[in-house]
C-alpha cells in the first residue's frame, strides 16, 4: 500500500536531485538512488511503487533542470501533492507522467500513513477518511493512461486533448 512521503516548503529541484549526481555525473542507470540525498537519505532506497509525496508551496523551485523529476519518475513515484508548484517543474512532472496535484495536504497527512490515490477521480484515502483532490483535467488523464504526454504523442501522433487529425475541424 502506498506510503506518504512528507517535506515542508520550498522544495528545490538541488534537494530532489542534486546537481553533482545528474545523470551525466552519476551514470544514467543509478541517478536516481540520489533523489532527497542530503534531505532524506533513506528516501531513494525505502520508496516503494506508488508512494506519493506531500509538499509545502512552491514544490520544485529552482532550474529547470528535468533530470530531478526523471529520478522520482524511476523510483515510480505514485503522485506529488503540494499547494502549488513551480511553473517549469510542474511543468516537467506532467510530461514524464508524475501525478501532481495542488492541494495543501501538510497539516492532514503525515509521514508514513498508508493511503491510496484513486488518480481519475483524485480522491485520496486514509483508512476511513477521503480527501477530494483536484481531478486531473481530462487531457491529463489521457496523458496519464499512456503513461507519460511523450508516450501519448509516440502512440497517438497528437496531443492530448487535441483531435485526431482524421476528424478535421470544427
Amino acid at each position: 500500500m502506498p506510503r506518504i512521503w512528507k517535506f515542508g516548503d520550498s522544495v528545490n529541484t538541488d534537494d530532489i536531485l542534486p546537481g553533482k549526481f545528474a545523470p551525466f555525473m552519476a551514470g544514467e542507470d543509478v541517478f536516481q538512488t540520489f533523489a532527497f540525498h542530503y534531505v532524506r537519505p533513506e528516501f531513494a532506497a525505502q520508496v516503494q511503487p506508488g508512494d506519493v509525496l506531500v509538499g509545502g508551496r512552491n514544490w520544485g523551485l529552482g532550474s529547470s533542470r528535468e533530470y530531478a523529476p526523471q529520478a522520482l519518475k524511476k523510483l515510480q513515484v505514485g503522485a506529488i501533492i503540494a499547494p502549488s508548484f513551480a511553473r517549469i517543474h510542474y511543468r516537467n512532472l506532467l510530461n514524464l507522467g508524475i501525478p501532481a496535484f495542488e492541494a495543501d495536504l501538510t497539516d492532514t497527512l503525515q509521514d508514513g500513513d498508508t493511503v491510496q490515490l484513486d488518480l481519475a477521480s483524485g480522491v485520496l484515502t486514509r483508512g476511513s477518511e477521503t480527501f477530494q483532490l483536484p481531478p486531473p483535467p481530462e487531457f491529463l488523464r489521457e496523458a496519464l493512461a499512456e503513461g507519460s504526454i511523450l508516450a501519448f504523442f509516440k502512440k497517438h501522433g497528437r496531443f492530448p486533448g487535441e483531435r485526431p487529425a482524421d476528424e478535421g475541424t470544427p
